[in-house]
């Protein structure tokens, strides 16, 4: 049987082809901002969004490929989100996977607009699966959901209070908020798709949610850990950002002892959620300890 590790690489190489393919030509007057928009998608990651929403569309019997198309979409999103919370005004960051950030490389302004373009070129690119499906209303629901997490009620309704409560003293339920929505809902997103693609039933679609959103909360806290026990080099980012923009962490509000043991129990109760969904599901379950106990 194939190793975890040589199954990752062929996986991760195999997402990265899905995802560049559905990148813009770099072409006409606006070049530029498509060369960013590249620049950024390009920049590396682990790829981890598109590989949960493969294998979650794998393990409800999904057998297509109108997933394909929302694999490129949704890491389109995240890099969206991932260039504006570079800029100067948010977190003024100058390095994203060890490479200039996009407002570095291109200016403040073509970053602005390169994050607006993908943001909008995801929908363009995950709305060409209706031409690859034979059950189109699961398209739509799939869009529609993008839509959700990615938007006023998810990631972007995370970020805004992020920023508005930047400096200030956090309670739990604040910075529960901000996690489970600017963290949280781009991490439910693929994971649902791929089971609403599969033509997985309404409470499997809400279990996975479920244990979706208790991995990306585990992964946000060990994101908050990392930044003040790693360094840049092995980060590719800068550290001691949350220190440096005076941001409430999980780890600040806690203390670090506690933090690692909620990434643990976090964990585990996304485990055994996962244990409740149809079998196939041992290549997810290590995705999802990956991620969680991830060092870089």
């Amino acid at each position: 049987m194939t190793s975890f590790d040589e199954w990752l690489r062929d996986a991760v190489l195999r997402a990265e082809e899905t995802v560049c393919s559905y990148l813009p030509a770099e072409e006409g007057y606006q070049k530029t901002v498509l060369e960013a928009m590249n620049y950024s998608v390009k920049a590396g990651g682990k790829r981890l969004r598109p590989l949960f929403l493969k294998e979650v569309y794998r393990m409800f019997g999904g057998s297509g490929r109108e997933e394909e198309p929302f694999m490129a979409a949704i890491e389109m999103i995240h890099t969206f989100s991932l260039i504006h919370d570079d800029l100067p005004c948010m977190d003024n960051d100058r390095f994203r996977r060890g490479l200039p950030t996009a407002w570095v490389a291109y200016g403040y302004d073509m970053a602005v607009l390169a994050g607006d373009g993908l943001a909008i070129y995801a929908f363009e690119t995950a709305a060409k699966a209706f031409s690859m499906t034979s059950r189109p209303e699961r398209v739509a629901k799939a869009l529609g959901l993008l839509a959700e997490k990615s938007g006023i009620y998810g990631m972007i309704g995370g970020q805004t209070a992020d920023v508005e409560l930047t400096g200030k003293s956090l309670d739990g339920e604040q910075l529960d908020f901000i996690y489970r929505l600017k963290t949280g809902a781009l991490l439910e997103a693929p994971m649902m798709i791929g089971a609403i693609l599969a033509g997985a039933s309404e409470e499997q679609v809400r279990t996975v949610e479920r244990m979706a959103s208790l991995v990306g909360y585990a992964f946000q806290i060990q994101d908050d850990i990392l930044d003040l026990t790693s360094t840049q080099e092995v980060l590719g980012k800068p550290v001691l950002s949350d220190e440096k923009n005076h941001k409430t962490t999980y780890v600040s509000l806690y203390g670090m002892e506690k933090a690692k043991q909620d990434v643990e129990k976090l964990s585990a109760e996304a485990e055994s959620l996962l244990e409740t969904l149809p079998g196939g599901h041992e290549r997810l379950g290590q995705l999802i300890e990956m991620l969680v106990t991830r060092q870089k």
